[in-house]
C-alpha cells in the first residue's frame, strides 16, 4: 500500500445475508466476485470481505459457515486482481483461512482480543486494522457511555496497538480505528471525527469507516443507506483533509473521487510511524 500520494480507498465487501448496507446483495459467491472486481476496477487500494455481519444487533456466525463465505470470493479475486484483500473477522480460524486463500490484511473489530489473532498476523507479516467496540456488535448500540470519548477510545486503541508491537507486529503494519458507529451515539462519533487529527498524531496509521452508517442518515434526514453517499463524502473529506491513511467505504468510485480531490487539494504524504 502506498501513502505517499495520501489517503487511500478500501472497499467495504459484504459476503452476508444480512449487512445493514446492501442488504445480502453480494451474498451470491459470484456476484460478490464481481462486485469485488468492480471496487478494484474502481480504485480500491484494498478490498475489505467479511463473512459475519457486524450491524447493531446482530448474531455471530460460525467459523465454518464464514469460512464458507469468503474463501472462495478471496480465491477467485486473488487469481485475477493484485489489490490486497483483507478479511475482516475476529475468529482466528476464519483468519487463518482467508491469509491460506491470498488474503494479505486481517481487519479485527475487537482489537486483537484473541491473543492467538496477534500471533496470527506477526507470524504472517501482515498488517493489521485494530478497532475500537463497546460492547458486542448486538449489545454495543445499548446505551454506550464514555466520560471522555475521544480520550479513551485512543488510550484503548494505543494500549491494543503496543500490545500488538509486542507480540512481534510492526509498528507500521498496524492500523487503529476509532470504530464509529461501533457503541457509540450521534454525538461520540461527532466527537471522535472533530478529533480525529488526535489520532492521526498518535504515530500509528489510521483508518476511519463511516460509510452509509446510521449517525450519517440522521444527520441529512436519509433513512436509507444507500442514500447516505453525500453525507458519506464530507466524513471521508474531513478523514482525508485530516491525514487519515484509509477510509472503509461501500461506493468506492464516487469516494476515490473524494479523496483524489481532497489529496489534491491538501497534499501530504503519510509517513511511516517511527
Amino acid at each position: 500500500m502506498d501513502f505517499s500520494a495520501g489517503c487511500v480507498v478500501m472497499g467495504v465487501l459484504n459476503v452476508t445475508p444480512d449487512s445493514f448496507s446492501d442488504g445480502g446483495q453480494f451474498f451470491n459467491t459470484d456476484k460478490a466476485i464481481e462486485q469485488g472486481l468492480q471496487m478494484a476496477a474502481d480504485g480500491a487500494v484494498i478490498i475489505d470481505v467479511g463473512g459475519e455481519s457486524t450491524r447493531p444487533g446482530s448474531a455471530p456466525v460460525s467459523d465454518d459457515e464464514q469460512i464458507g463465505r469468503v474463501v472462495p470470493v478471496i480465491k477467485a479475486l486473488r487469481k485475477k486482481i493484485d489489490v490486497p484483500i483483507s478479511i475482516d473477522t475476529y475468529k482466528l480460524e476464519v483468519a487463518k483461512a482467508a491469509l491460506e486463500a491470498g488474503a494479505g490484511m486481517i481487519n479485527d473489530i475487537t482489537a486483537l482480543s484473541d491473543e492467538r489473532m496477534a500471533e496470527l498476523a506477526a507470524e504472517h507479516d501482515v498488517p493489521v486494522v485494530l478497532m475500537h467496540m463497546q460492547g458486542t456488535p448486538a449489545t454495543m448500540q445499548t446505551e454506550p457511555k464514555y466520560e471522555d470519548v475521544v480520550s479513551e477510545v485512543l488510550q484503548f486503541l494505543l494500549g491494543r496497538a503496543e500490545r500488538g508491537e509486542d507480540f512481534g507486529i510492526a509498528k507500521n503494519m498496524i492500523f487503529i480505528d476509532p470504530g464509529i458507529g461501533f457503541g457509540k451515539t450521534l454525538e461520540h462519533n461527532l466527537l471522535l471525527l472533530r478529533n480525529i487529527n488526535k489520532f492521526v498524531a498518535a504515530n500509528y496509521r489510521v483508518l476511519v469507516g463511516t460509510s452509509r452508517k446510521s449517525f450519517i442518515g440522521k444527520l441529512t434526514g436519509k433513512e436509507k443507506s444507500g442514500e447516505r453517499i453525500f453525507g458519506t463524502a464530507a466524513t471521508v473529506a474531513l478523514c482525508a483533509a485530516s491525514g487519515v491513511s484509509i477510509v472503509r467505504v461501500h461506493d468506492v468510485a464516487e469516494m476515490v473521487d473524494v479523496v483524489n480531490a481532497i489529496n489534491a487539494i491538501n497534499p501530504q504524504t503519510i509517513k511511516p510511524p517511527r
